[in-house]
């Protein structure tokens, strides 16, 4: 499973590295910033996995200057327990991450029908979905928020997005899938909120690690406390390890 764990944040990694438009090193790991989308979250932060807490406070308030937020993934679970106590202080709200990797036996792909969306399609679902989310948030950031994916197909040889769709036409779950040398992740699992409960998010999964069954390694990331991890576990995932993210906005 350290092996399987490695594979997977050293895919992160490079995904992170390929997609941005600029990468610079940091106290312990480096800093990814793209000015095209600044209330990103995801395209402008720092991840490290060693160092001092000191040195990577100061060094997101020097990369990350400007922006409405600091970002910073610490992606060792001893190293992350060990921020904890400087971050808290220093106004940053903890979140624990669990990386997991598919242990089950490939499913057969599913009988419903799954499609995969451009970003043409893609950016109009991503705006509603930031609406049904983010509901006070200006016309601007929903935009940006949604444009942003525009960026993610520089960050592995292949990046698809795909899609299960309800009988009115609607897209009812979505999620992404990136692969690159042998590994695949399975990242932004969505499911509309009026869609839930009834099987969408298991279609499209199934359907997913059907067309995965070549790669040496399928993983995903999820909240570690939250219930979609349970999901995910009932599917074939297992956890590998776990991985910290400190916000402050």
């Amino acid at each position: 499973m350290a092996d399987e764990l490695s594979r997977a944040l050293g895919f992160v990694h490079d995904f992170a590295r390929r997609k941005a438009p600029v990468v610079t090193p940091v106290p312990g790991g480096f800093a990814v910033l793209d000015e095209r989308y600044p209330m990103s979250h995801d395209d402008n932060r720092l991840i490290v996995w060693s160092g001092a807490p000191g040195p990577v406070l100061a060094a997101a308030d020097e990369r990350l200057a400007g922006l409405g937020h600091r970002l910073v993934c610490v992606d060792d679970d001893r190293l992350g327990q060990e921020f904890r106590p400087a971050f808290g202080a220093a106004g940053y709200q903890h979140e624990t991450n669990v990386v997991m990797a598919f242990h089950g036996p490939r499913p057969a792909a599913p009988a419903a029908a799954t499609e995969r969306l451009d970003l043409a399609e893609l950016v109009p679902v991503l705006r509603e979905e930031w609406r049904e989310s983010l509901p006070q948030a200006e016309e601007g950031v929903v935009e940006g928020l949604a444009a942003r994916a525009a960026a993610r197909p520089a960050g592995a040889d292949l990046v698809e997005f795909h899609a299960v769709r309800a009988p009115d036409g609607q897209v009812a779950a979505r999620a992404d899938l990136y692969v690159h040398e042998g590994v695949a992740q399975i990242e932004n699992v969505y499911t509309g909120e009026r869609h839930r409960g009834r099987g969408f998010a298991r279609t499209l999964l199934t359907a997913l690690l059907a067309a995965t069954a070549g790669a040496e390694l399928t993983f995903l990331v999820a909240d570690a406390d939250d219930w979609p991890r349970e999901f995910y576990g009932r599917l074939g995932f297992v956890p590998v390890g776990h991985t910290h993210a400190f916000l402050r906005t």
